[in-house]
Formats: structure tokens, C-alpha cells, sequence
């Protein structure tokens, strides 16, 4: 047993050791943890392995995780006074990250003329505090249509069950669905936002209070069931991977979809084009999917002696040269006002396209109570789709647990 303890001091003297970063006899090494998906990660590991190149003394170490591990991980380790230097992800990770000290102002870092240089919307503050440096802004669901199934993208709700019904087929007639009209991840609440807000409602208010427990909310879930189980344009089962592959596969007019998957869909030789997700024809107002920037943060372990090195590599990656180089691979919005303007951006009508859903879209609260709504949300709204309770009961559940687990971050 006492040898077993040693073992482990050990180890964890050396993760401690070599995660503070610093200056060793090869040089400088810098670690990067993130979570980009596959093409998104290629482009990371060929503009690092640039950067290395033409700075020999800098050693760049990447490593991917989920998104739920990565902020995990990331937690456990700068807690304990280690992890990597640069953490990248999206922007909700912020709030928990300021409020437990893990991740330093950056504002104090980089001067205000380099940070006028970058869209606003990409700048993620907290409490007066600027905590993340974004290489992209948006990364919001959009309707992704095949044109091969769909000339023309429908404008409302009513025009989309419409199109949705004549799309849905059984082609070959065995009693199964081999068409789908729209498929999407529909059973995770971030997925189920948009129609949130095209029925008036949003997650929290302006004092980070749930606002769970409202029509809009009752009127949403109706309207996703009533796709299912009414108009049966979508289909019984569907999460993210089964989505996906439906419509890779050509098997689905329709998808509501992130910029992260376009270019799974160009491997996949599907002509597709952007719109927004259909107005609800009822309130007459549009589905408001949440935008985030993804971008980098400082952990507040970072020694000082290779500060100065972390802060050049942050301006190289978020150098417009190698923000357009992700937009050409990912369609992505570069956060750099000189990038957006580049004819790659102008002249590509699926960025373009996105932009205008960005238009009606809503910033995605980075506030640490989110993470209780979503887990809140989650069980009710599921339980409605499982045809377990009511919707009018769903919104009151998830509601009252959204208060008691802030109450309990809180206590």
C-alpha cells in the first residue's frame, strides 16, 4: 500500500510539474487542449506545425477532448496548479471557468488597438472581464438543405411541414420511412432552442432567473412533437449521428445543423445550401438558434517567463491569414474585421448565408447557471418526447429544477 501511495506522489508531482509550463534546455513548450472536430483539427495541426517551423524554439503540444471531458479535465488540472497553457472551446465555458479563477483577464494581456481588430461578438466578457479571444464567430444551427431534394428552402413553419410531407417517402415500399423530409439532433435541448424563441420564449432573463416554465415553452415542445408524431416529417428516433448520417446519406431534404458539419457534407458530395430556420407562422417571429464564439483563454497557471511566447502564438492563430484558412476549410465567420471582408468570405454563399441567420440569433449566455438550465431542460423535455408526462407539466419540472440546481451551485 505505502509503495502504491509513493507511486502515485510521484506521478502527480510530475503532471503538476510538467503542466505549469516553462522554459526547458529544447526550448519553450506550449500546450493547446481543444476540442475541434476532424477537419477543424487538421487545420490546427498544419498552421501549428507552420508556426513551429518558423519558430524552432517553440514546441506546440495539441490535445483533443469533448467538449464535456476538455472543461472537466481542464477544472481538475488547473485547480491543482497544472494543465495547458491556452485552453480552446466554445464561449459558455467562460463563466464557470472566471468565476472559479482558472483563466486570466485578457484585456490586461493584449493591447486595446489589437483587440479593436476583432469583431465584437467574438470578444467573450464576464463580470467587466475579457476572458476569451475569438477565432470565429457564430457557430450556430442553420437549415441545411440538399438541393438535389429541395429547389427552394421553405420561409415559415406551415411552407416546411408542407415541403416536409412531400419529401417523406417510403420509396421502395416495405412500411419504412426512406426519406425523411427534416432530420436534427431534435431530442438535445440545444437543438431545441431555436423554437423556443420562435415562440417567444429564451432560458433565462436578464438576472440569469429560468424562464422555463412559460407557453412559449409549451407551444415549443407541442410544435417539435407535432413534427414527430402529427406530420411525421421526422423521423421517431433521432439523435446527432443518426441525423447526420440520414442526410450524408441523401436521405433527408433537410437538416438543422452547425457550421461544424458542412465540411462532412462536402466529403460527402451532397450539394447543399444554407437558409434560416423557417419563421414560426404563428407568432410571427423567427427560430433564434444560440450563437457562440469558439476561442482561446489563458490558464491563470501560465508561468511568466513564456507569457510573451503564449501571447505571439494567440496572435498568430488569431491572425487573419490563419482564420481564413479555417473558413476555407470549415465555412466558418472569421472574427478578424479584415478576414470578414475578404472576397473568401463575400464570395462564399453558405458564410454569407449563415450571416443572415446569425441576424436573428442569440448570444448564448455564459453565465454558470446555464449549465443548470440545460440539465433541467434535458429529463422534462425528453419526458414529453417519451409521451411520459404533459408538455404543460414538462415546463413546470424543468423549471422548478433549474431553481434548485443554481440553488445548489450556490450553496
Amino acid at each position: 500500500m505505502k509503495k502504491q501511495l509513493w507511486i502515485f506522489v510521484l506521478g502527480l508531482i510530475a503532471i503538476l510539474f510538467i503542466g505549469c509550463g516553462g522554459k526547458g534546455d529544447s526550448g519553450v513548450k506550449i500546450k493547446i487542449w481543444h476540442q475541434m472536430q476532424v477537419e477543424g483539427r487538421d487545420v490546427l495541426q498544419k498552421v501549428c506545425s507552420e508556426y513551429m517551423k518558423k519558430n524552432p524554439g517553440v514546441d506546440i503540444e495539441l490535445l483533443y477532448k469533448e467538449t464535456e471531458e476538455l472543461r472537466s479535465g481542464f477544472q481538475t488540472a488547473a485547480l491543482a496548479g497544472s494543465g495547458p497553457q491556452i485552453i480552446y472551446g466554445p464561449s459558455d465555458q467562460v463563466g464557470p471557468f472566471s468565476k472559479m479563477e482558472l483563466i486570466l483577464p485578457l484585456e490586461k494581456i493584449f493591447h486595446t488597438d489589437f483587440l479593436k481588430q476583432f469583431d465584437q461578438k467574438s470578444l467573450t466578457y464576464f463580470n467587466g472581464h475579457l476572458y476569451q479571444l475569438g477565432d470565429r464567430i457564430g457557430n450556430h444551427l442553420a437549415l441545411v438543405y440538399n438541393k438535389a431534394l429541395v429547389s427552394k428552402p421553405p420561409e415559415n413553419s406551415d411552407e416546411l411541414i408542407q415541403l416536409g410531407k412531400k419529401l417523406t417517402k417510403d420509396t421502395d415500399g416495405d412500411g419504412r420511412i426512406d426519406i425523411y423530409g427534416l432530420v436534427w439532433n431534435y431530442t438535445e435541448p440545444y437543438f431545441f432552442v431555436p423554437f423556443l424563441g420562435g415562440f417567444g420564449g429564451w432560458l433565462l432573463d436578464e438576472n440569469n432567473k429560468p424562464t422555463l416554465n412559460t407557453p412559449a415553452t409549451v407551444k415549443a415542445f407541442k410544435f417539435i412533437v407535432a413534427l414527430r408524431d402529427s406530420h411525421k416529417i421526422i423521423p421517431p428516433e433521432a439523435d446527432y449521428d443518426i441525423a447526420d448520417a440520414l442526410f450524408k446519406e441523401g436521405r433527408a431534404g433537410m437538416i438543422i445543423n452547425g457550421p461544424w458539419s458542412w465540411a462532412g457534407y462536402k466529403n460527402a458530395n451532397i450539394d447543399f445550401g444554407l437558409a434560416r430556420i423557417p419563421l414560426i407562422k404563428e407568432t410571427g417571429k423567427w427560430p433564434t438558434p444560440m450563437y457562440s464564439p469558439k476561442g482561446y483563454s489563458i490558464n491563470k497557471n501560465t508561468k511568466s517567463e513564456i507569457m510573451p511566447e503564449v501571447v505571439k502564438l494567440l496572435k498568430y492563430l488569431t491572425s487573419p491569414e490563419v482564420e481564413l484558412q479555417f473558413t476555407e476549410k470549415l465555412g466558418t465567420i472569421p472574427s478578424r474585421i479584415s478576414a470578414q471582408n475578404d472576397s473568401l468570405v463575400l464570395n462564399n454563399p453558405l458564410i454569407m448565408a449563415s450571416k443572415k441567420q446569425l441576424e436573428v440569433c442569440k448570444p448564448m449566455p455564459v453565465v454558470p447557471e446555464l449549465r443548470a438550465v440545460w440539465d433541467a431542460l434535458r429529463p422534462a423535455y425528453q419526458s414529453v418526447l417519451g409521451g411520459t408526462i404533459t408538455p404543460e407539466k414538462a415546463a413546470e419540472l424543468a423549471q422548478e429544477g433549474a431553481i434548485k440546481k443554481i440553488a445548489e451551485m450556490y450553496e
